[in-house]
């Protein structure tokens, strides 16, 4: 699915939202931590999409633009999340991967963040 150039991406860092908008409503959120010691990767654990948005490639936008803001910072990203994964895969060029040292560390770090369960 393309994606939907209407739709604005904003990064709430201090909740650890990044939220897709679209016509001024919240249509998507990835909801990450950054992991420790800073700067650290940034750990996606959940995208969700609300069902009214789906179907508009709004996931795929959040996912782009949270690898894009990762390379940004310098940072690589570990993608817990199961779509966030699969779409890494769709994507080599877009998404590097993740060691799978890294991968442990996050999920270790993941228990330190109750709030994402």
């Amino acid at each position: 699915m393309a994606e939907n150039a209407a739709v604005e991406i904003r990064d709430d860092r201090e909740h650890g939202n990044l939220v897709a908008y679209e016509g001024g409503e919240s249509a998507g959120t990835i909801a990450y931590f950054v992991m420790d010691p800073a700067p650290g990767a940034l750990v996606a654990v959940h995208t969700v999409v609300r069902p009214e948005h789906e179907g508009k490639g709004v996931a795929g936008a959040l996912v782009r633009e949270f690898y894009a803001m990762a390379a940004r910072e310098g940072v690589l990203v570990v993608p817990l999340c199961p779509y966030a994964a699969t779409w890494a895969k769709r994507h080599p060029d877009e998404a590097p991967e993740a060691s799978a040292e890294l991968v442990r560390e996050a999920e270790r770090q993941l228990g330190h963040h109750p709030e994402l369960f």
